[in-house]
């Protein structure tokens, strides 16, 4: 996974975004922990399992859905399964390598 550090990308208050398997950090804000690094390598392993394309088109239909529902954006945001998926395992770095396919839709995590 490749971390690409500037100043354009990501937008808003995120530091980093990952897009199609790259990471864009923000610059000046530090070198990307592990935990970091880890909750991005598993979106890019949720990307990668939807062929890129089907991720991004389920991860905003879900988070319309929760705007819809909660009427906050943070919120919203917080509960689309693959955030809580990869909050849920950031800090776990082997989980990766025992990760199921499709585990944010499996219900445990």
């Amino acid at each position: 996974m490749r971390v690409i550090y500037n100043r354009f990308i990501p937008f808003g208050s995120y530091y980093g975004i990952n897009l199609f398997g790259v990471v864009f950090a923000r610059k000046g804000c530090g070198v990307l922990s592990p935990t970091d690094l880890n909750h991005e390598f598993i979106h890019t392993l949720q990307q990668r399992e939807l062929l890129f394309l089907f991720f991004y088109l389920f991860y905003l239909l879900e988070w319309i859905f929760w705007l819809i529902r909660l009427r906050s954006f943070s919120r919203a945001y917080q509960h689309i399964s693959f955030e809580r998926e990869a909050y849920a395992h950031e800090r776990d770095l082997d989980y990766r390598y025992r990760r199921r396919h499709f585990a944010q839709w499996r219900g445990k995590r």
